[in-house]
């Protein structure tokens, strides 16, 4: 047999294939293997190289460009939001500031005119007992005085009015303080129902009652047949009475659902329904926000009257009327 003989030094050092530790050897064949498949799949080994600090500066400056640009953005859109909360304090200051003059000029123009209220009461009590066409003509020229001065009024349909000496039952639909001043100006001898507590106000209370509006305690029935008797007594003596069938504001700008009360009156009496369209007088004075005027312009619309025997009929025609052209002008209905 023969005998196995292990290399030198000398010998190892003399072969021509270099010899490494097991686990250096394992490295140079993985990467020489990867290198020929790189090579046959048209890559070069320098791929598999660790790019160099000047590629990495080239690759990133796109995105330090970009967090630059984002930071721009986020400065400008802040900027924006806070130009547009400054314009919008800036709205809520002014329609303050001309709420405050409204009330000024409708406080001084109230202290003349009732003066002239007081001197022709005597003479209207005498010749003009229920229409009292003196006093809605001084009225007329305070709520016209008024409203000039703070936004535009347009009025359409006035060849639907009956003559001043008609009595009629007047229905509108209610969004704001503003719509008894707008109403004023149609220079009709019609009486509204008011609340009583407003009649407690100086001057105002006072001029409301030299008209002849009829008061109305709340969520009081006996208060409430004592008005609408007293309110066909008007019409049966050739006044015209005048009704919001919601029975209150509107809080969120919609027409409400219509109460029987002035379609009873007007069923009792044969006088016709007059139909009324306010819009715009919720976004000036909204309800509950009475100390605010809003920039803007109001328009009032007068409807063909009607006329019928059945209070539920002429309530569902008249709300229809008045529903209808709200919604033709972009506002909700209940």
């Amino acid at each position: 047999m023969g005998t196995l003989l292990r290399p030198g030094p000398a010998a190892a050092a003399a072969s021509p294939i270099p010899v490494a530790s097991s686990s250096s050897a394992s490295h140079a064949v993985a990467v020489g293997v990867r290198a020929r498949s790189l090579r046959y799949r048209g890559l070069s080994v320098g791929a598999l190289r660790s790019p160099s600090p000047q590629v990495l500066a080239t690759r990133w400056r796109p995105r330090r460009d970009m967090v630059v640009r984002s930071d721009v953005v986020a400065g400008g859109a802040a900027a924006a939001a806070g130009d547009s909360t400054q314009a919008l304090s800036d709205l809520q200051v002014a329609s303050r500031v001309r709420g405050v003059c409204f009330y000024l000029v409708t406080a001084v123009a109230a202290i003349f005119l009732f003066v002239a209220m007081v001197a022709v009461h005597p003479l209207v009590l005498l010749f003009d007992r229920y229409r009292r066409r003196a006093q809605h003509y001084i009225a007329k020229v305070w709520a016209t005085l008024t409203i000039s001065m703070f936004y535009k009024l347009e009025v359409e349909g006035m060849e639907n009015l009956p003559p001043n000496n008609s009595p009629a039952v007047y229905v509108a639909n209610h969004q704001s303080f503003l719509d008894i001043y707008t109403l004023l100006t149609l220079g009709r001898c019609f009486k509204f129902i008011s609340k009583t507590s407003i009649f407690m106000f100086p001057i105002i209370g006072w001029a409301m009652y030299l008209l002849g509006v009829i008061p109305l305690r709340r969520m009081d029935s006996r208060s409430q047949l004592d008005c609408l008797k007293r309110c066909v007594d008007l019409v049966g003596k050739g006044a015209s009475v005048f009704f919001f069938p919601e029975g209150t504001r509107s809080r969120d700008g919609k027409l409400g659902v219509f109460k029987r009360g002035a379609f009873s009156v007007a069923t009792k009496t044969g006088a016709p329904v007059i139909p009324i369209t306010l819009i715009g007088t919720g976004k000036l004075m909204p309800s509950g926000m009475e100390g605010i005027l809003n920039s803007g312009s109001v328009k009032v619309i007068i409807h063909r009257p009607i006329q019928g025997n059945n209070a539920e009929t002429l309530c569902s025609e008249a709300r229809n009327v008045i529903a209808d052209t709200l919604l033709l002008h972009g506002y909700g209905v209940h």
